[in-house]
């Protein structure tokens, strides 16, 4: 293998990067909108070409009145979901006349070796103005090896006065690649936005 010398080495020199380094940058790979949905399925473009993909969700409302954001992985392009999953959860809550908060453990939402939907956020409600917005990051779905590991983090504006931020961390158990997510309310449609991206 020969070895490139590099003359000047000073980083505001450098204007292409070879494509192996990973630079974290986001590419957005897909756009949905839901508008009074059942769910959003991402069926396609999660593969190989990245080692982690990320979900934003922006301004999901709900038809009905205080239900759960959830999400659940597919390893048959979406043909059915319910992967095996062991997650934990955990939140912290404010309201907006300062007297009421905390930080606590959700046990009653954690899943040990679980086939059902995964929370991603706290309780959500209907109103025209309530929602919740957040991130959740997928990695190496499409290893054949490991186990495939979450992280969420989810803001929810709850019962008109409460900001509840939600988090959550687990793992898919298998090693079958992950090639399709589907999100969903407990309850009812949601009208909304979520963006994929692959991160390089």
């Amino acid at each position: 293998m020969a070895l490139t010398k590099v003359s000047n080495n000073a980083l505001s020199n450098i204007s292409v990067l070879p494509s192996a380094i990973e630079t974290g940058a986001l590419t957005l790979l897909s756009t949905q909108t839901a508008s009074s949905s059942a769910s959003i399925e991402f069926t396609s473009g999660i593969d190989s070409t990245y080692d982690s993909y990320v979900f934003k969700f922006i301004n999901c409302n709900p038809a009905t009145d205080q239900v759960y954001f959830e999400w659940q992985g597919s390893t048959d392009t979406g043909s059915t979901y319910g992967v095996t999953v062991t997650n934990t959860v955990f939140q912290a809550y404010h309201d907006e006349a300062d007297t009421g908060s905390g930080l606590s453990y959700e046990a009653g939402r954690d899943i040990a070796q679980g086939t059902s939907n995964l929370n991603l956020s706290a309780r959500t409600g209907n109103g025209a103005d309530e929602c919740c917005s957040g991130t959740l990051q997928l990695f190496n779905p499409s290893s054949s090896t490991y186990v495939k590991h979450y992280i969420s983090r989810v803001q929810t504006y709850y019962d008109g006065d409460y900001s509840i931020e939600h988090f959550t961390a687990g793992y898919f158990n298998t090693i079958s690649p992950i090639d399709a997510v589907k999100f969903l309310f407990s309850s009812g449609n949601f009208d909304g936005i979520i963006k994929m991206y692959g991160v390089k």
